[in-house]
């Protein structure tokens, strides 16, 4: 007998995956009640300890320095490297879910199934989402749940389709968007899903009896699929795109299983790989990893021509980077095939928030893999550090716009709210192309800006600018490195600012320089996580102590994120503002991109 809740909130969430997880954060931190429905008993989806896919985007496992992605993403990377220099993900789990229930506003829903959406048709005929079903098995338990927005960031898409929202599988044709990596005609296939492994190595010989059910893979098999490395494979164990990755699951990952088993047996048994000797297989998947399903249309749609054009909308509310990255939908069933076919893009390109939000459904966000784009454009969008920047994107939208009057997000993104909305995640460590933040509430450019010391080009009235980040990544708005020559006097050091008049201080931010030339990322593959550092990353200033007339409100000696929040209860009317760095996590100067004061 089910047990019967109603719960009412602002924004409900569905999917914990990582643009469900910024989503709900995103929203919470911005004022709003969030309920976050995850079906699985963990959160992050391919990023958890249920699957172990390492998180990529923008900056190409760091080739291109500069481009990572700021925001909550990056907060979460940089407490993950700082507690878990030993690479577990079950630590990785733990943090996520920390992270969530930290949050007053959110409620959590772990183990929930989402199964129905009730709607209404508002006044111009458009579908609202009242409400959503949720069911809980293993509590027996059913919740109804309404709220004013609701994002879909299940990677299916179980959400939108329930509420109605258009919607596309496959690959669309050359001349449907008039794209030259597309299909010359449209089908229903889609990128496959994979499961992988992690093997683990002994002292002494580790034998592998393969069941008898596995596949047989022969040295013909791995032309375009090197193994180079034993302890995590591989992100090419892919099948199942020729048929309906949500309603054939279960025979893909039957499949995918006999496929990794089999790649291992070969590994282990077909004498082509003898220092493998003493390898043993350590964790095997059960969950496929999917990469697609799912497409929802939004007003506009991501084509080709975005991605490779470095497109920057008037709206845009996150950005991409990542190659164009095609696999053949059938994986290794077709081993004279590539298993990936990237088409590397120049620049950066900006996403709209026209492509985060239903064309027909009134008040539906999403997020993740599943947003309006093409099959061509979603092979860039579709990695994890980018769908987690629309995840903070569309909560932070749900939040702002929570007490309209009317649900319809399409008349709600006007120019000016569009730009408030800019400016919101610009404040909360989000990077948009070309646009500085601009907030009439900072007090800090008002200030006189000066430093016991400053590198050329990186003058302490920078600081105000609005700009966060230099995608070169190799200096800050502000350092106290004195021409460069990195002497042992050039800390402690110190920003001060100087108003003509007394202010009321209340909340200071400050976002530090985290790393951006290197990779920061979780990952099993020893490779990868050697080109990152493991710990606090070393340009990150540590101990900092920030002063209202020589009076100590702030004294950090262990910090290691690159954005932080200080609240001021007392808020003291002060002429003078100081940010007094004394240490870092190993640069020998201070590097300090912003610093925002608000009464």
């Amino acid at each position: 007998m089910m047990t019967q809740h109603t719960l009412r909130a602002d924004f409900l969430v569905a999917g914990g995956g990582m643009a469900g997880l910024c989503a709900a954060l995103a929203a919470a931190r911005n004022g709003a009640t969030v309920v976050l429905v995850q079906d699985r008993s963990v959160l992050g989806g391919n990023a958890s300890s249920e699957v172990k896919m390492h998180i990529v985007g923008a900056d190409v496992h760091g080739g291109r320095p500069g481009r990572r992605e700021s925001g909550i993403i990056e907060e979460l990377k940089l407490e993950d490297a700082a507690r878990n220099a030993h690479r577990s993900y079950s630590q990785w789990d733990l943090l996520l879910y920390e992270k969530v229930k930290a949050e007053p506003n959110i409620t959590l829903l772990l183990d929930a199934d989402l199964y129905a959406a009730e709607t209404m048709v508002d006044g111009a005929g458009r579908p609202v989402i009242r409400s959503a079903r949720v069911v809980r098995h293993l509590m027996e338990e059913e919740w109804h749940i309404s709220a004013t927005f609701f994002a879909d960031c299940t990677g299916d898409g179980r959400l939108g389709a329930e509420a109605g929202a258009d919607f596309h599988i496959g690959r669309e044709s050359r001349d449907d968007y008039g794209e030259s990596l597309a299909q010359p005609v449209a089908d229903r296939q889609t990128l496959g899903s994979s499961i992988l492994f992690t093997g683990r190595k002994y002292d002494t010989p580790q034998p592998f009896r393969a069941p008898d059910w596995v596949r047989k893979f022969g040295a013909a098999d791995f032309k375009h699929r090197p193994i180079h490395s034993y302890e995590y494979g591989y992100w090419w164990f892919e099948w199942g795109g020729q048929l309906d990755s949500i309603k054939d699951n279960e025979a893909i990952r039957h499949e995918l299983l006999r496929i990794a088993l089999g790649v291992w047996d070969y590994v282990k048994n077909s004498g082509e790989h003898p220092d493998a000797a003493c390898w043993a297989l350590d964790w095997v998947g059960s969950v496929p990893a999917k990469r697609e399903s799912r497409r929802f249309l939004g007003p506009h749609v991501l084509t080709q021509a975005d991605v490779q054009g470095g497109t920057v909308f008037a709206d845009q509310v996150a950005y991409g980077g990542w190659a164009i990255d095609l696999h053949p939908p059938s994986g290794v069933d077709v081993p004279d095939e590539p298993p990936f076919t990237p088409f590397h893009v120049a620049s950066l390109y900006s996403i709209p928030l026209r492509c985060y939000h239903s064309r027909n459904v009134a008040n539906l966000f999403f997020a993740g893999r599943n947003i309006s784009a093409t099959h061509v454009a979603f092979a860039s969008t579709r990695v994890m550090a980018t769908c987690a920047l629309g995840g903070q994107a569309i909560g932070t939208a749900a939040a702002l716009w929570r007490h309209a009057t009317d649900r319809d997000i399409s008349n709600l993104s006007t120019p000016t709210a569009v730009a408030e909305l800019q400016d919101a995640l610009l404040r909360g460590d989000a990077f948009l192309l070309d646009r500085a933040g601009r907030d009439a509430t900072d007090l800090a450019p008002t200030a006189e800006v000066s430093a016991t010391s400053a590198a050329p080009g990186g003058e302490p009235g920078k600081v105000t600018d609005g700009v966060t980040r230099d995608l070169r990544a190799d200096f800050g708005s502000w350092s106290s490195d004195i021409g460069h020559a990195w002497e042992s006097a050039a800390l402690p050091a110190t920003l001060r600012f100087e108003f003509a008049s007394p202010v009321s201080v209340g909340e200071v931010h400050l976002t530090f320089d985290s790393g951006f030339s290197r990779e920061l990322v979780l990952t099993p593959s020893d490779y990868v996580s050697g080109k990152t550092i493991r710990g606090p990353q070393p340009e990150t200033v540590q101990h900092y102590r920030l002063r209202c007339d020589d009076e100590v409100v702030v004294d950090e000696s262990g910090n290691y994120l690159r954005k932080r929040i200080h609240r001021i209860d007392s808020k003291p009317s002060v002429r003078v503002v100081e940010l007094e760095v004394l240490r870092t996590h190993g640069l020998p100067v201070a590097r300090v991109f912003e610093v925002r004061i608000y009464p």
